[in-house]
């Protein structure tokens, strides 16, 4: 019997927050005992970060930046997992919870005969009208500021004006519904459940897209309370969000917040665990589970305060941000767990090895799953690709500098090619990535992970590649300018 494949991804999911990695606040009581079950991926990294470079890999096995900078998204008839299986007689799906990088702009829709990005202002969340109308506020302010600043008391006037801003908020949020930017988990789950119920004994592939653990940080108040903090009220956290929101403060004075962000974070994540228990029910509920690969994972991670950044700043290349969680389950497989380096290039070729679906010859990753079926090492260093664009959707910020990163499972090298700086980690004994080693030491390692940043970046470009670099440069051309996602 045909096998199907649920793929799960979470947006800003960091590997050190679920409980399957060992993290000891309970975010993932029902995706632990799925885990329990399945192949746990303990050195699971991206191949790009953030959104819109993490999920060529994901989904098409594909380096976000090799059909060039100025690509953003799958291109035209690029192989993926929905087109592939859709090809393969699959009935296809994919719900995702707004997030504009993933939705039919970039590509993403293709191979899909159920696309639902919920990026339609009639089904997204409202927002609060509570915050005041900045025109003449925002003139005066910039004035103020500047004379503060002549007089040396520039951080004093930018928290006055900071909690004054805060008292003018015309009205309260009623709930945590009313904050929300993006469909939360419920939402993407009930769709997925109707969905499901029309697949009639089909194999199917489910893709599920959640936000909830994404910034702003607005749980409902059910997961909060289930997570044992449910004296952060929807007040108290609009407060928190947009004290860390805000650019001008040094990380020593966000520090005082870290927990409670930390706390609503949390929240958010036991939200998407939460709704994963009535998904896998309703899989059940229709007899496909014991022929189900269930694949689970995030498409970066995020940082709080660990090296000064907030939310998932691209050009980091820090654990926090490239290492995420990740676990298959394979029906009829021994559970098992493998501490070696996966990179997510590799995780569309092994999902369809393991469904006995052909991998096309033109995808980059290759299969692990006689490797994990065996136990043999792989030895592949993971690569993270991208540059330091701050929003996609303006050419410009796609030229911007690359910053390079290569993850073996002991040492890692970041590259920032803009500023021509290295940073070599020993993770063994800086697992935090404190102490860069200074350059005249660790050579060997050095020159050995130089030489896989080499033959990274001079690859053939085959005559379908050149294909898909061309009909993505085209549609490119064609976009409409669009707002970032913070």
């Amino acid at each position: 019997m045909p096998k199907s494949l649920i793929l799960i991804t979470v947006d800003c999911l960091r590997s050190d927050h679920v409980g399957f990695l060992g993290y000891g606040r309970p975010t993932t009581p029902v995706l632990d005992r799925v885990a329990a079950d399945s192949c746990v991926f303990s050195q699971a990294i991206v191949a790009g970060a953030p959104t819109y470079y993490s999920f060529p890999a994901i989904l098409a096995s594909r380096y976000p930046l090799a059909l060039g900078r100025d690509v953003v998204g799958l291109a035209p008839d690029e192989a993926s997992l929905a087109s592939i299986l859709r090809s393969a007689g699959y009935t296809t799906a994919a719900f995702n919870a707004g997030n504009p990088y993933l939705s039919a702009r970039f590509g993403y829709d293709e191979g899909f005969q159920v696309f639902r990005d919920f990026l339609d202002p009639s089904v997204k969340s409202v927002q609060p009208a509570n915050t005041p109308q900045w025109n003449a506020l925002t003139l005066w302010n910039e004035r103020a500021s500047k004379v503060a600043r002549g007089l040396g008391l520039g951080s004093v006037y930018d928290e006055l004006y900071f909690q004054y801003t805060q008292k003018l908020r015309t009205r309260e949020p009623k709930s945590f519904d009313h904050l929300r930017q993006f469909p939360a988990a419920d939402v993407i789950v009930d769709n997925a459940s109707s969905w499901l119920k029309t697949v009639g004994g089909r194999p199917f592939f489910l893709w599920l897209h959640m936000m909830d653990p994404h910034g702003p940080y607005y749980p409902p108040q059910e997961s909060l309370n289930v997570m044992g903090d449910g004296s952060i009220d929807p007040r108290r956290a609009l407060y928190l969000n947009h004290y860390w929101n805000r650019r001008e403060l040094a990380s020593r004075r966000l520090q005082r917040y870290r927990d409670a962000m930390v706390r609503l974070y949390d929240a958010g994540i036991r939200w998407v665990d939460l709704q994963i228990q009535r998904l896998i029910a309703a899989v059940k509920a229709i007899g496909a589970w014991e022929q189900c690969v269930f694949t689970f994972t995030a498409d970066h991670g995020e940082e709080f305060l660990e090296h000064g950044g907030r939310f998932h700043p691209q050009w980091s290349g820090k654990e926090e941000l490239v290492h995420v969680p990740l676990f298959i389950r394979f029906p009829q497989e021994r559970a098992t767990r493998t501490d070696q380096v996966f990179s997510q290039l590799d995780l569309a070729p092994t999902l369809l090895e393991a469904m006995g679906v052909a991998v096309p010859s033109q995808v980059q990753g290759r299969s692990r799953l006689e490797n994990l079926r065996t136990g043999q090492s792989w030895g592949d260093p993971a690569i993270v690709d991208c540059t330091e664009a701050m929003n996609p959707s303006r050419p410009n910020d796609r030229l911007r500098s690359r910053v390079l990163c290569i993850r073996e499972q002991r040492y890692k090298l970041i590259m920032r090619f803009g500023s021509g700086s290295e940073e070599l980690y020993d993770l063994d004994s800086d697992p935090h990535e404190q102490r860069p080693i200074p350059p005249a030491e660790y050579k060997a390692e050095r020159r050995r992970l130089l030489e896989h940043a080499r033959v990274h970046l001079m690859p053939p470009l085959s005559g379908e590649r050149m294909q898909n670099q061309l009909l993505a440069r085209t549609r490119n051309f064609r976009m409409e300018p669009h707002g970032e996602v913070q």
